[in-house]
């Protein structure tokens, strides 16, 4: 009886395996991310170019 638990978990989790795309979801979470971090990178530089002409003036 224990065996056919085990070979009904492992089939299971086999199948589990390749039916979920998780490695997507965390692609797009890092790619979106990535490109927030890269505009608000962005917006602070140009932040500080503005204050520093300003200053300048």
């Amino acid at each position: 009886m224990k065996y056919n638990n085990l070979l009904i978990n492992f089939l299971l989790a086999f199948l589990l395996t390749f039916s979920l795309t998780s490695c997507d979801v965390v692609g797009g979470i890092f790619e979106a991310g990535m490109w927030t971090g890269l505009i608000g990178l962005v917006l602070v530089i140009l932040l500080v170019f503005w204050i520093f002409n300003k200053i300048r003036r």
